[in-house]
Parts: C-alpha cells; sequence; structure tokens
C-alpha cells in the first residue's frame, strides 16, 4: 500500500475516533515543526525543499515509522506549489524526487482557508511577507469567504425605488 492510501485511509477513517484524534494531532503537531524549519530558514531553505522523499522528511523531523504523515504534509502543501502538477501522490515513496516550489503568498491564504492559526501565526512569517503583505491577504480570504445573500433585509431600501424601507413598502404584510 502507497504511502498516500496509507494516509487517506487514516486520515478519513472515524470509525475509532480516538485513533483518528491521535492520528490527526500527530499530523498538526509534525506539519508545524515541518513549516517552522521551511519558514524559518527562509530564503535559504532550499534544504527543505529538494530532495527525496525520505531525505526531506528526515530533515523536517517527521520520525521514519511516519512516512504516511509525512506524504500527508505534502498532499498539504501542494495546493500552494508553483509545481503542483509535478508531484504524484501516489508515487510517492521514498526514493521519490521532489522539489516544492512555494508560492509562500498563496500558502499564507491557505493557511487562513485552512483556519490554522497555529501555522499562519509562525513568527517566522514577519521574515517573509511584511505585515502589510499579511493584512492584505487576510482582507481578501475575509472577503472571498463572506456570507452573502441576494434576501432583502426589511430594513434595506425598497427594491422599488420607493426610498422607503422595504418593510414599510412592498414588504408590508397586509
Amino acid at each position: 500500500m502507497s504511502y498516500y492510501k496509507t494516509w487517506m485511509d487514516k486520515s478519513e477513517d472515524t470509525t475509532n475516533r480516538q485513533a483518528y484524534v491521535e492520528y490527526i494531532n500527530r499530523y498538526y503537531a509534525l506539519e508545524k515543526v515541518a513549516y517552522e524549519k521551511i519558514l524559518g530558514a527562509y530564503p535559504d531553505n532550499g534544504e527543505f525543499l529538494s530532495g527525496t522523499a525520505a531525505e526531506l522528511s528526515k530533515k523536517l523531523d517527521f520520525p521514519k515509522d511516519s512516512m504516511d504523515v509525512f506524504v500527508g504534509f505534502i498532499d498539504g502543501i501542494k495546493s500552494s506549489l508553483t509545481n503542483a502538477d509535478d508531484i504524484d501522490m501516489e508515487a510517492i515513496d521514498d526514493d521519490y524526487q521532489l522539489k516544492l516550489d512555494i508560492d509562500y503568498e498563496k500558502l499564507y491564504y491557505n493557511m487562513r482557508d485552512a483556519k490554522a492559526d497555529w501555522l499562519y501565526n509562525i513568527k517566522a512569517w514577519k521574515d517573509i511577507l511584511t505585515e502589510e503583505k499579511r493584512n492584505k491577504i487576510t482582507r481578501e480570504y475575509r472577503e472571498n469567504n463572506m456570507a452573502h445573500s441576494d434576501k432583502i433585509g426589511r430594513n434595506d431600501p425598497c427594491p422599488c425605488g420607493s426610498g422607503k424601507k422595504y418593510k414599510n413598502c412592498c414588504g408590508k404584510k397586509g
């Protein structure tokens, strides 16, 4: 069974709730350490971004028996890579060559989207993206995820153009 298949099976199987929670919490802890290493070494972080899967896993402090969790990390960061199409998740084994070309702005946005405050609050972000840029990305994220409704509110102007509130015009119950 491939590392990716193991990752998918374990990260989606909630039949044993305790085992699932332990597995996901282990992933979150290892993911944070990996991102702290990658972001903390920026811009000279190439050693953490290129090599065999086994080499990168070791450099990013994933235990040897956690290659499935490491592949889960690759699956998670994949949407933030400029070369995502070059990575075949099913084919990743110890000798699989990885090159992670990270789009840092997209990564920050995706961390916001995942609501992963333990990741987008990593101190090293201050050395990668300016505060202004981080705030802009945060605003963009919030605008893109704001709930919108086509329903007319009772205190909104009436769409008939009368200038009255909807509740005092077309919305009046009679």
